[in-house]
């Protein structure tokens, strides 16, 4: 792994959303052994005092998207990195409750834009600050099974595209993390959809930590984890009917295995 992703990060303000296990859990330690000073966030304080404790952080329980004003507060009023890794699966079809369509796309869209408001002001009057998505390659791609997921996570995707293209010549840095299977509660979650697409090339969320380190040495937009869903997406964009009626057959497969 190349070092300059641990140089941006020495001594930064760090805020990372849904912190208690998985993905959160691994980017957290990852910044707090590079020297940063970290928030860690979950609705559920109990979930994240161990993590804050053992990595010499500090815990922020509470709404991903209301907890920006908080944890400034625990940095001595600054945020220099924010990551809005807090997500929910949201499994189902298009006849999904309304309540699940409405979650996913508060958890999954509207806590990054509700703290991209309140951090801009601050990044933008200094000419800095970096803000992570943690998307999903069904955010690049779609996943099967998971209408709220995929169309949530495309949205994710999208929100970061535009804050970068608007704001990265005002010094503003932003990463798309898209990785397939990660071994996490949230890939359990998945079910069987999950044990026929993910499981098989799942990663450990270490993993997904270093992908994002190489990123921000890079200063590359995308975060692979996963380097095959480059060429996934360079197929789909190239021939989109060729692409669906591949996922197709993989839909045919998984409803023929009893979802």
């Amino acid at each position: 792994m190349t070092t300059g992703g641990a140089d941006a990060v020495r001594g930064a303000g760090v805020v990372v959303t849904g912190a208690a296990g998985g993905i959160g859990a691994a980017l957290a330690r990852r910044f707090a052994a590079q020297g940063a000073r970290v928030v860690v966030n979950d609705l559920d304080p109990a979930r994240i005092e161990p993590l804050a404790k053992e990595i010499g952080g500090i815990a922020v329980a509470g709404d991903a998207s209301q907890i920006v004003e908080a944890a400034r507060d625990a940095l001595d009023g600054t945020v220099d990195i924010y990551c809005a890794n807090a997500g929910l699966a949201s499994p189902g079809d298009v006849f999904a409750d309304e309540d699940v369509w409405a979650a996913a796309w508060d958890v999954n869209v509207m806590a990054h834009v509700r703290a991209a408001r309140a951090l801009l002001p601050q990044w933008l009057e200094r000419g800095s600050g970096r803000f992570v998505t943690t998307a999903s390659a069904a955010g690049l791609l779609t996943m099967i099974g998971a209408a709220p997921y995929s169309v949530t996570k495309h949205g994710a995707v999208a929100f970061a595209e535009w804050l970068s293209l608007t704001y990265r010549h005002r010094g503003i840095k932003v990463h798309a993390i898209c990785p397939q299977g990660v071994r996490t509660d949230m890939l359990t979650a998945a079910g069987s959809a999950g044990e026929l697409v993910l499981a098989p090339g799942a990663i450990e969320p270490d993993a997904v930590a270093d992908a994002l380190f190489d990123a921000m040495a890079a200063d590359r937009f995308l975060v692979l984890p996963h380097p095959e869903v480059a060429g996934y997406y360079r197929a789909r964009a190239e021939d989109p009917d060729r692409w669906m009626g591949n996922m197709n057959r993989l839909q045919q497969k998984w409803e023929a295995t009893g979802p």
